[in-house]
């Protein structure tokens, strides 16, 4: 709930289609509640004391996107996977080590890092970070681009009713620099919004989902 370019999302959803709420009012809402269910150690830094705010938020919001999508990849492929470094018993301990225990040596994981020296080779040890794999293949978004032009183009396609759709034709049309924006986290940009926008006409159409 802390995303950045709310202004851009809320502009790809028609006018009056918020009622109860308005976006902003639950952003602020979910972040609120998620802090207050933080933790605190009496007598803690405050910069520790937001440091552990921020885990909270990771642990709680954005790592559950990125387990949910391990889950759909690997399944869609047929693999179970694991994630051992997410058991509980180890986040729990973790939580509490002191932010100079978990950047031993001023890296990233240092306290992991240390702890399987001996254990895995020094290039999978000492590896700089790899996100999920995404797409730079031009044609992807040529083909998500077209796809969705198609849909706009249907007028009784279910889209039609969630979407400001003078906004998408404005942003499919654009250059690539404002195309490109984040949609969510660092990597997801304008052709994954593209292909969020085609699951959701998917999903109306696929559950004759009506919106009054």
């Amino acid at each position: 709930p802390w995303v950045r370019y709310l202004d851009h999302r809320v502009s790809l959803w028609k006018n009056g289609l918020f009622k109860s709420f308005t976006p902003e009012e639950y952003l602020k809402q979910r972040y609120e509640e998620t802090i207050a269910e933080v933790p605190v150690l009496d007598g803690e830094d405050p910069l520790e004391a937001k440091r552990r705010e921020m885990f909270y938020l990771n642990m709680n919001w954005f790592m559950q996107a990125l387990l949910d999508r391990k889950d759909r990849m690997s399944m869609a492929s047929g693999l179970e996977v694991r994630v051992p470094f997410a058991d509980h018993r180890l986040v729990e301990y973790i939580w509490n080590i002191p932010w100079e225990y978990k950047t031993y040596g001023n890296s990233a994981k240092g306290i992991l890092r240390l702890a399987m020296e001996g254990l895995l080779p020094d290039d999978v040890l000492y590896r700089e970070k790899s996100p999920y794999p995404k797409t730079h293949n031009p044609e992807y978004t040529r083909t998500v681009r077209a796809l969705l032009s198609d849909i706009l183009d249907d007028s009784s396609a279910p889209l039609h009713q969630v979407i400001n759709e003078n906004r998408i034709r404005e942003l499919l049309n654009s250059s690539e620099d404002t195309f490109n924006k984040p949609f969510f986290g660092q990597l997801m940009r304008g052709p994954q919004m593209v292909a969020y926008l085609l699951q959701v006409n998917t999903w109306l159409k696929e559950y004759r989902v009506n919106i009054k």
